[in-house]
């Protein structure tokens, strides 16, 4: 469920990625074949995340945090994983992933490797960036539930806007207030 939920909620945010290496196949010596091998890297350390996630996700259900829908149980819980996120907002490890997010073009030029091996690479590289930088609002699927698909979409929409350079610089900090600000009212309401 989680590998079927991280490609629907990644998707979206890629597309910049793909439309970047595809505008290098011709100046830079790429292929359809690193094409695939981009996709296929980048997906393959999503699936990871969701397994890591997923294995979470049971440990928490089974020691009473979530119920059966991946949905918090707990206040504290709730306010924990608000904070967390809202904190990592702030963090210069956030500000570097998404600069590697929002610049595709440059990343795949420095980190440029040819052919189908070369684009798992670069899949893998960006991939784990990617995952880095969207960690914090992944987990706060847990708050309102991970099969709630308004919820789960509207993280999705966060990422996505927020992986934008000129939407995004102006929401990273404010999110990050309102995450916060979120676990404060969970606590005290």
């Amino acid at each position: 469920m989680w590998a079927i939920m991280m490609a629907a909620m990644m998707g979206p945010t890629f597309v910049p990625t793909m439309r970047a290496y595809e505008d290098l196949i011709t100046s830079a010596d790429g292929s359809r074949a690193g094409s695939v091998g981009v996709l296929l890297g980048f997906f393959f350390v999503w699936v990871g995340f969701a397994a890591l996630i997923a294995f979470a996700q049971f440990q928490l259900i089974r020691i009473g945090l979530l119920d059966g829908m991946g949905q918090s149980v707990s206040r504290y819980f709730s306010a924990a994983l608000l904070l967390s996120a809202g904190l990592y907002q702030f963090t210069a490890l956030k500000d570097r992933c998404l600069a590697h997010c929002r610049s595709p073009t440059f990343q795949f030029l420095a980190h440029w490797r040819p052919g189908f091996a070369g684009g798992i690479y670069m899949g893998l590289h960006h991939g784990s960036y990617c995952v880095a930088c969207c960690w914090g609002l992944m987990v706060i699927g847990f708050v309102g539930g991970t099969m709630d698909l308004l919820w789960m979409g509207g993280a999705t929409l966060m990422m996505t806007l927020e992986k934008l350079p000129d939407i995004g610089k102006l929401l990273t900090k404010p999110l990050g207030f309102a995450l916060i600000a979120w676990s404060i009212g969970v606590l005290v309401l």
